[in-house]
């Protein structure tokens, strides 16, 4: 075989791993007029000026790598059950089917192994591919109204994304650390649990690969003065484990001066590993200043079905 001929090939091979990645970096959307936008030198700049120029009802997204095995999916149908954490978990469809991403009635599921906060799906979508391991990217799309940010919401890029026929400006090439300062920009200084826009780019942070979203999360958990934005960030801190998360999470149940942000933080760590987790819980419960705080405490300690968690149970009812 000619040196030529292996010189075409790797040509050729070179330009299909290209391929591939420039497909990675688009979304699948439907029913939806998309303008792509080169790779903006400045993404905050960039995204203040096109959020600025819509006149109309618009959504701009982009890519990142995002960490774990995560999938943030839709259902077909607004059906299921809702588990503790406020997912809706359905076995009638599979996943990832079609999202709506206007809002509507139906509903959406993200999925962190069985953990993350639901938006609105699509009802009359067709299934989309079904993936035996979690995305390594995420599309973020901002939806703007009024030349404002209304609501950002996070998908599994091999989501098919029904846009419900509105314009898509989509930026290429965005960098992780971009991303996260410019969701930390969007976070409201003082806001409720009902406030769409920090609640998803607090989300959105949680699930990008990149050593600024845990360092980030941790600065929100302890420095934001809104008990809501601390308490959504504790729980993301509990989703990276390792000892940064602990100490953030415990710090918060001793020293938050908001009981709801000191049960979150509770609630935090039961979704740390057992090994860490329950021992804490059963500090927690066993030492706790705040009645409110210990309940909450036993409460998790019930639901783990954990051993060490019936011994205790046992120990505290002689």
């Amino acid at each position: 075989m000619s040196t030529r001929y292996f010189g075409i090939a790797s040509a050729l091979s070179v330009c299909a791993v290209l391929g591939v990645a420039v497909a990675a970096q688009q979304p699948r959307i439907t029913n939806g007029r998309m303008a792509t936008h080169a790779a903006p030198a400045n993404l905050a700049q960039a995204f203040g000026s096109l959020v600025r120029a819509q006149a109309d009802v618009t959504w701009i997204g982009y890519s990142v790598p995002v960490t774990g095995d995560r999938t943030m999916c839709c259902w077909s149908n607004g059906s299921g059950t809702s588990d503790i954490s406020g997912s809706f978990l359905s076995s009638d469809v599979p996943c990832c089917g079609a999202c709506r991403i206007e809002p509507a009635r139906d509903t959406a599921t993200a999925i962190r192994q069985g953990n993350v906060p639901p938006e609105g799906g699509s009802r009359s979508a067709a299934p989309g591919p079904i993936t035996l391991e979690g995305s390594r990217r995420m599309v973020v799309m901002f939806r703007v109204v009024d030349r404002e940010v209304q609501r950002i919401r996070a998908f599994s890029e091999e989501c098919e994304l029904d846009a419900g026929g509105r314009q898509v400006a989509w930026l290429q090439d965005v960098r992780p650390a971009e991303s996260i300062a410019l969701l930390e920009s969007l976070i409201g200084k003082e806001t409720d649990r009902k406030d769409k826009v920090s609640k998803g780019a607090i989300s959105a942070i949680g699930m990008h690969a990149d050593p600024v979203a845990a360092a980030t999360l941790v600065r929100l958990a302890r420095e934001h003065g809104s008990p809501a934005i601390r308490g959504d960030a504790i729980f993301w801190v509990a989703q990276l484990a390792g000892e940064k998360a602990v100490g953030t999470i415990t710090a918060a149940i001793n020293n938050d001066p908001d009981t709801d942000v000191k049960k979150r933080a509770v609630f935090a760590l039961s979704q740390l590993p057992k090994s860490e987790g329950v021992p804490l819980l059963i500090g927690v419960a066993r030492q706790h200043a705040n009645p409110a705080v210990r309940k909450q405490a036993m409460f998790w300690l019930g639901q783990s079905k954990d051993p060490r968690a019936t011994e205790f149970f046992a120990e505290i009812l002689k």
